[in-house]
Parts: C-alpha cells; structure tokens; sequence
C-alpha cells in the first residue's frame, strides 16, 4: 500500500511537471512521441523488406545460375563421351583436339560449382574433378605393352571407356539431386524470411494502438482544462458571477495559456460582478424613487378624473385622461425595468425551493384579473399539481409576462389556454391565444430587447419590448428553452412554449 501511494505520489509529480508546459511545447512533445514509435517501426520494417528483397533477388540469381551450370555439365559431358568413344574407334586426332576442347569445357564448368556454399555440391565437383582427369589420363596415356619382338600400345577398350563415363554421369546425377536439394534449401529460407518479415509487420502494429493511446492521452491533458473553462463560461453565460475561484481555479488549473485565460477570465467574472450588483442596485434605487411620486401623480390623476374634487369641463378632462393614460404606461415601463433587474440581478437566481407552479399560475392570474375582465377573455387550464424544484422568482416573472402578452394580442371574448406537464424530467409549459398573430419576418426578432413588433389593437399603453427578453433570459438560466409557434392566416394565434429540463419534480398528482 507504501509502495502505491508513492508510487501514485510520482505520477502526479510527473503530470504537474507537464502541466507546467506551454500547448505548443506540449503539442510538440506529444507529436514526437506519436511520431517516433511509428517512424522506428516504417524504418525498421522498411530495412527487414530490404534485406529480404536482396536475399531472395540473390537466391534466384545463385539458383538460375545453378541451373545453367548443371545443365552445361550435362551438355558437355554427351559432347566429351561421343568425341572419346569416337576417337577410341577411328583414332582420328581431330576427334581428340575436340575431345580435349570439350574435356577444358568441362573442367572449367565444374570449378564454377565450387563458388556455392554448399559443402556437399563442393565434394561432388572434386569428385567429378578427379574423374575427368582419370578418363583424360586413360585416353592421352594408354597402356604401354611389352612383347619379345617389340613395344606396342595398346588403347584402353571402349567398354572400359564407357564404365567411366558412366561413373561420370552417375557423379553429375548426385550434383543434379543435391542442386535441387539446395534450390528447396534456398527457397525454404526465403519462405523463412518472409515469414519473419510478415510477423515484423504485423508486431509493428501493435505500435498503432500505443501512439493511439499516447495521441489520447495528450488530448485528454489539453482538452481538460479546456473544457472546464467552457464550464466556467457557460455558469457566466447564466448569470453566475458568485463561482468560487479557489475551487475554479483548482479545477481549470493546467498549462501557462490557460493559467493566463483562466486569470483573465477571473479577473473579468469580479468586474462583471462589481458592475452587475451596481447595476442592480442603481435600478433597484431609481425605480423605487420613480414609483413613490408616480403613486401620487396616478392616486391625484385618478382623483381628478373621477371629478372627486370637482366637475371638471371638456378640455380639462381630456387632459386628465392624457395624464391618466401616462402614468399608466409610466407605472408599467417601471415594472418591466423591475422585472429586467430580476434577470441582471444574479444574486436573487441562484436559490432552488419547492414550487407549486399550480399557484404560481393562479397567483398571477389573480393578479391580471382586470385586464381579463376586461376583455372578457376565458382562461382554459390544463394542468395538474405540480410540484417542482426552481427559483419561484423567475417563473412567476416567465408567466407573468407570458399572459400579459397573450392578453394584449387576444380579441375580446378571446380564449387563452395555459398547458404544463411534466415528462422525462422535463418540464412542458405553454401560453396559447387566437389573436392575429405574429409575421412570419417579425419571429426571429420578437425576443430581442426593445424590440416592438406590430402593436396590439384595442392597446392603448407602449410596451418597452422587453417582455419576451426578460423571458428567454430568465428560461436560459433555468436551464431550458423558448419557442415560438404563430400564424397570421385563420386560425390564428401565437403559442408560447417553454421547456425547462433537469426539472425535480415531487409527487405529482
């Protein structure tokens, strides 16, 4: 267990040493140790094809030349037996001079035998050697006879001749048999050395998965570090300027670049962090300090026109009505500014609690009572008691606005029908109305800021456009997505859809 621990001790010591290196020397280094196996394996299989190319190109010229020197052996030696027998007969000297022409053929064919390695071919030729030299020595010096009259010499005989001839074919027979013997000698090494090349190759591809495994690993130490930057990116991108940098930093800590990126990237979270809350807290301040007159303008403004202090005539009344009117779109641009402050204010959406959206929906219904009485609009539910884990805040503001749009678009008498489920985790909400509908060009534009499409009839108070904003906001930090779904043409309407996902819901009835 020591011996593990420390043994774990020395890789982490190893790994913060190579996190300590910059990407591009790290690259490098990575590239050379894919690389060099790969290139030690091309260049050593490359050199075992070499050899092999040279042996067997060798073998092919040692065993064609063989062949050919068998084949002249053999030829010669039909030539050197018709022109000795011939010559033993007519005792005619040209058959000789061509029998001796024939004789130095052979003699010299058969010294070509002794450049093959091969100890068994060697013997067979000096025996063919010394045989040659016998039947020479027979035919250029025959038997000297002794008579009472005279000397005579008397040939060998043409039997005798042949006997040795005979020996001398039997003899190239033996070369021929051991020439075949070592032409399949040569061709088993070269099927041999193939063999090996062919299991060097193979072995040289397990190299592949090695340099596989060392290209994985390099990635893996880059792209980590990597990703967990993206991480810290996106928990920015929702609005968390509350992450812990010891922790972060702990966790993204790798290579110079990142080290720098990732300091910058803090550096970057505390102003944006510093100016939200100040954002935050100036609009905070500046509505509250706008509503506290706003109230005793409209509560004078309502006095006024409902001629509690006195009759008021024609001209003082409209003017009445134009004041009413303001602060009435006054009161409402302060609550949407509110309603935005929610989204810039990271501090109010960090915090989960159990929610039931069934009274979330009923309290803001509640709340848009006039308005729905107003237009005399019928509200359709479909929803149960769901129960679920989320910022209470945020929904109640998503909904808020939601309705508030499907009130302003319907007609009177309208119906408005509000949807929400949950399946797979994930939670399923929508806003239907049938009024006009939203153009096909203005859709992609409706969820920009301040952007104010085709205004509402019967609408009377300017929106500020940031309604549908603030609900794409507030839905992207909850961890879901907005769609729009409208047409222009009978029947039309607009359905706002929101899927929340990752939703923890409780028991839901």
């Amino acid at each position: 267990m020591l011996c593990l621990n420390k043994l774990m001790v020395k890789v982490s010591s190893k790994l913060n040493r190579v996190k300590s290196l910059s990407i591009k020397t790290l690259t490098l280094l990575g590239f050379t140790l894919v690389a060099l196996p790969l290139v030690l394996a091309l260049l050593y299989s490359a050199n075992q094809v070499n050899e092999l190319s040279k042996q067997g190109a060798s073998s092919i010229f040692t065993v064609a030349d063989l062949i050919n020197t068998n084949q002249n052996i053999s030829n010669t030696l039909m030539k050197m037996e018709r022109y000795a027998s011939q010559y033993l007969v007519l005792q005619d000297n040209e058959l000789k001079s061509n029998y001796l022409i024939e004789q130095k053929k052979l003699l010299a064919t058969n010294d070509h035998l002794y450049q093959y390695d091969d100890g068994e071919i060697k013997q067979l030729a000096m025996q063919l050697s010394k045989a040659i030299l016998q039947v020479h020595q027979n035919i250029t010096s025959p038997n000297i006879v002794l008579s009472m009259n005279e000397n005579s010499i008397v040939p060998p005989s043409l039997d005798a001749l042949q006997k040795q001839f005979k020996r001398l074919i039997n003899i190239n027979e033996q070369i021929n048999t051991r020439s075949r013997e070592f032409i399949n000698l040569q061709a088993q090494e070269i099927k041999s050395a193939t063999t090996q090349v062919s299991h060097t190759l193979l072995t040289s591809l397990f190299i592949i998965p090695l340099s596989l495994l060392i290209a994985g690993f390099f990635i893996m130490l880059i792209t980590q570090p990597l990703k967990r930057l993206i991480i810290k990116i996106g928990l920015l991108q929702q609005g968390n300027f509350e992450q812990s940098s010891h922790s972060q930093d702990e966790s993204v800590a790798g290579f110079i670049e990142i080290k720098e990126i990732n300091d910058a990237l803090n550096s970057m979270i505390s102003r944006l962090h510093a100016l939200e809350l100040q954002k935050s807290s100036f609009i905070r301040h500046i509505s509250h300090e706008l509503k506290t007159p706003l109230a005793a303008i409209r509560e004078g403004t309502e006095l006024l026109y409902d001629n509690s202090v006195g009759s008021l005539n024609s001209d003082q009344q409209e003017i009445t009505k134009i004041i009413r009117h303001s602060t009435t779109r006054l009161q409402r641009l302060i609550e949407e500014l509110l309603d935005f402050n929610i989204v810039l204010d990271s501090t109010s959406l960090q915090d989960k609690e159990t929610i039931n959206l069934s009274k979330i929906i009923g309290q803001v219904l509640n709340d848009r009572t006039l308005d729905i009485k107003r237009k005399n609009i019928r509200i359709e539910k479909s929803y149960a008691d769901i129960i679920i884990e989320s910022n209470a805040k945020q929904l109640n503001v998503i909904i808020d606005n939601l309705l508030s749009n499907a009130i302003k678009y319907s007609h009177g008498n309208g119906l408005i029908k509000i949807r929400a489920s949950i399946c797979n985790h994930q939670l399923v909400f929508s806003v239907s109305d049938q009024g006009e509908g939203i153009k096909m060009e203005q859709q992609d534009k409706v969820f920009d800021a301040f952007y104010q499409g085709t205004p509402a009839k019967d609408y009377n108070i300017k929106s500020s456009g940031l309604g549908l904003t603030i609900v794409k906001e507030l839905v992207m930090r909850l961890n879901g997505d907005v769609t729009l779904i409208s047409q222009t043409t009978p029947p039309s309407g607009t359905t706002m859809k929101i899927l929340l996902n990752n939703i923890v819901s409780g028991d839901n009835q």
